[in-house]
């Protein structure tokens, strides 16, 4: 068995009255998401906060800021066939600027959505899962309303 830990976030920008939210595509298992990566696959001593903001421009091209941290997912998956053990620390970022069309290869589509398309658009249960707690910080304490 192996073990892996990630970071990524929950990004988002409010323009007018609606909040959007950034979501991606992957360009391998085509499902959409939230973007996350290893820890320490870079840099060494990187920590989770390091990760998850580079991670999140590397894969969208969106730069944030950490807002507030979130509920460390655990889930099982397999690869060549052997049993990994994931571990993804998200957090709720604001974006600050960046361009979504500079995305790496990783990612097949990035896009903002409005905040209520978010959960249909999701593909897999953890990413929703971190979608539900995400929204709840979004609307005590943002008023998104969504």
């Amino acid at each position: 068995m192996k073990y892996e830990f990630s970071a990524g976030g929950v990004v988002y920008k409010k323009e007018g009255n609606k909040f959007l939210i950034l979501v991606a595509q992957h360009s391998q298992h085509h499902g959409w998401v939230f973007p996350k990566g290893l820890i320490g696959d870079h840099n060494k001593g990187e920590s989770k906060e390091e990760t998850a903001l580079r991670e999140v421009e590397e894969e969208t091209g969106a730069k944030g800021t950490i807002l507030h941290t979130l509920t460390a997912k655990t889930y099982w998956y397999q690869f060549e066939g052997q049993k990994i053990k994931k571990t993804v620390y998200y957090f709720v970022m604001e974006f600050t600027g960046g361009d979504i069309t500079k995305h790496d290869f990783e990612m097949e589509n990035v896009e903002w959505l409005p905040a209520e398309e978010v959960e249909q658009r999701l593909t897999f249960p953890t990413d929703k899962k971190v979608w539900q707690e995400a929204k709840i910080y979004l609307n005590k304490k943002l008023k998104v309303g969504v």
